[in-house]
């Protein structure tokens, strides 16, 4: 992590155990809810990553992934292309060293060995887009699903199933880390149906998440 990513991320945490112990709390309730989300970066902090995802260049998402009752329509832009360095890694180095921290506090075993934040992805969301459907994470993406906000108001829901049943609210303005169970944590094997709407702002995310299959094919 460089220095100047290391102190922007005490800013935003007031000191290291403090935001430890509110990333351990979260974890928990990540055990017991499937999804939780907990303030990480001040508005000041998220300013620099915002203006590095500002300078990408975007493609639009597939209208529609999967067929049948497993059809997902998505409405937003996204950029895989992040480079090898910069301070979206950084942040990634920081956030999975936080993570590997924050689950020893916790009892029982809840990220599973050889977790690593080795995929990213940055996500862009017109005001007034439909956002995305009720789906899950493919199974290649194991262990812990974060996502960091960096801009936007919206509607960030955990749903029963695919037809959106039960929705429950995950707080996610700017700044907030949304932390999702992913096949493996705490030795259970979730993928929590979610789902994105009422996006009344520009939002920005980077998604971060270990795919086990790195390098394969699809």
């Amino acid at each position: 992590m460089t220095e100047s990513h290391h102190s922007k991320r005490q800013e935003c945490l007031s000191g290291d155990d403090g935001g430890l112990d509110r990333l351990a709390a979260a974890l928990e309730r990540v055990r017991g809810e499937a999804a939780a989300s907990v303030p990480w970066l001040s508005e000041r902090a998220c300013r620099p990553f915002l203006e590095t995802a500002r300078t990408l260049t975007y493609r639009p998402a597939r209208p529609v992934v999967g067929s049948g009752a497993k059809e997902v329509r998505q409405d937003f832009e996204v950029c895989m292309e992040l480079g090898e360095e910069g301070p979206f890694h950084d942040f990634a180095r920081g956030l999975e060293a936080d993570l590997l921290t924050a689950a020893e506090r916790l009892q029982g075993s809840l990220l599973p060995a050889g977790f690593t934040l080795n995929d990213m992805i940055v996500q862009r969301y017109a005001p007034g887009c439909s956002g995305i459907t009720p789906h899950v994470d493919h199974i290649r993406y194991q262990g812990l699903v974060a996502i960091i906000v960096f801009a936007g108001t919206a509607n960030f829901q955990i749903t029963a199933d695919r037809d959106g049943n039960a929705p429950r609210s995950i707080p996610n303005g700017p700044g907030d880390l949304i932390l999702m169970a992913a096949p493996g944590f705490a030795g259970q094997d979730r993928r929590p149906f979610h789902r994105l709407v009422e996006v009344a702002s520009e939002r920005v995310i980077l998604g971060l998440r270990w795919d086990v299959r790195a390098g394969e094919p699809w």
